[in-house]
């Protein structure tokens, strides 16, 4: 399942699109090949979602789905992230509000809404997709993507939300651009709705991690010349888990460090800092290549978020992490990402 070009979609996104859980919904809003028709953001409702984000899609903000009904949409996609992955009770009541208006849900949180409460409410042609569903008999993994011929990129961050999702996704598209058989495998729920096609990494048992991807990348990896595999977490996070099944399901062949330009510790911690990039760099090659049991691969070039920066600042942070690192750097979501794929096809 994925969201199509034929259905008109709004994106519940409340405290998101200046918050920090609205990472689902404003990828969305950047990616998504489905017409979005409105956003529902009592916090930022009648302003401008290009002057807020950035992102040139001219769709209204508005403050309620009562509102949002007036752009008939047919799906209601959750875009935002509460902590602990349950939303607050009156934004509950509007997604049954949408589904008594006989919208389909799209749902990327922990929580799972196909439930009687709700699937009871559905008419003909609704339906409630629960993105993180892990996929059934899934094996552990053994390594063998390293036989598959393919270049295999993956999105490794120096924290979590720093723009790895976004880098695979420009890279795709670069690749495409220049003529190579290229695709985006999706790992998180944003991803998922976006490309229809992947693994919800954080809703697979953790012994199963490592095959789940394997197995995505088996499956795709002989029809392709290049697999971008979006990133998860981070070796430096203290509460992250998703970053070494990745390296190990893919055997990747390239990775990308992606780093929010100027930050110095891990966002919510910190007491746990971010050392020097070329540290980073050392430690995602030296676990990738485990000591040599595993094949050798380099960070190939670095994508800096400089989404917080104006355009001379950004410029300048990308020459100095490119004297600091003495790799390719650039942002790929606001330069694109052409240095960072020639930096990969050259290698």
């Amino acid at each position: 399942m994925r969201l199509e070009s034929k259905q008109r979609v709004a994106i519940l996104l409340h405290e998101g699109i200046r918050g920090a859980q609205g990472k689902t919904g404003l990828a969305l809003l950047r990616y998504s090949e489905a017409p979005i028709v409105a956003v529902i953001d009592r916090e930022c409702a009648g302003e401008s979602l290009p002057v807020l984000t950035g992102i040139t899609r001219d769709v209204p903000i508005v403050a309620s789905i009562e509102q949002a009904l007036t752009y008939t949409p047919d799906v209601l996609a959750i875009g935002i992230a509460p902590s602990g992955g349950v939303l607050p009770n009156e934004w509950w009541q509007e997604v049954k509000q949408a589904i008594a208006a006989g919208l389909s849900i799209a749902n990327g949180l922990h929580t799972p809404m196909a439930i009687p409460e709700l699937q009871d409410r559905l008419r003909e042609g609704q339906w409630i997709w629960d993105v993180r569903q892990a996929p059934s008999n899934l094996p552990i993994g053994s390594g063998q993507a390293r036989l598959l011929a393919c270049r295999r990129v993956l999105t490794v961050g120096t924290d979590m939300g720093v723009g790895k999702m976004s880098t695979s996704l420009e890279l795709n598209q670069a690749a495409q651009k220049q003529g190579w058989r290229s695709k985006f495998l999706a790992t998180g729920q944003a991803g998922l709705m976006i490309a229809g096609d992947g693994v919800p990494l954080d809703a697979v048992r953790v012994d199963f991690a490592a095959g789940a991807v394997e197995q995505l990348v088996m499956h795709y990896g002989n029809d392709y010349d290049i697999l971008h595999i979006e990133g998860q977490g981070s070796l430096l996070h203290p509460g992250s888990t998703a970053t070494l099944p990745l390296i190990r399901g893919t055997q990747p062949t390239h990775l990308v460090l992606v780093h929010r330009a100027g930050q110095t510790h891990i966002r919510n911690h910190p007491h746990v800092p971010i050392p020097p990039l070329a540290e980073v760099i050392r430690l995602y090659e030296t676990v990738a290549s485990a000591a040599g049991a595993f094949a050798p691969v380099r960070v190939a070039a670095i994508a800096l978020n400089t989404f917080h920066l104006d355009q001379p600042d950004a410029q300048l942070a990308i020459e100095q992490t490119q004297e600091e690192t003495g790799l390719p750097c650039t942002d790929a979501v606001r330069f694109g990402a052409e240095v960072v794929l020639n930096a990969i096809i050259e290698n």
